[in-house]
């Protein structure tokens, strides 16, 4: 997960074989419309990213928050990302 004053996105990745298996991001065409700056736009990325990871049959996760407090934007994708049935 990364995040600026501006945007989120978020990438699952096979740490294995070194593969990205879903994004999304904030600055993608389908949420041009929302703020990435804040925590609406944040529980989008997080519902677009689930319903990709859906897709791909990917249930289960490990959530690195890149160094950022469990706070405000951080949290909000992490709890849409769990509303949204992935385990982490």
């Amino acid at each position: 997960m990364s995040r600026s004053n501006r945007h989120i996105s978020a990438q699952i990745i096979d740490d294995v074989a070194g593969r990205t298996l879903a994004a999304a991001s904030s600055v993608e065409a389908s949420l041009k419309s929302t703020s990435g700056g804040n925590i609406e736009g944040a529980k989008a990325v997080a519902a677009l990213l689930a319903q990709r990871a859906q897709a791909a049959n990917i249930t289960t996760v490990v959530f690195d928050r890149g160094g950022f407090d469990y706070h405000g934007r951080v949290a909000a994708f992490a709890e849409q990302l769990r509303a949204a049935g992935l385990e982490f």
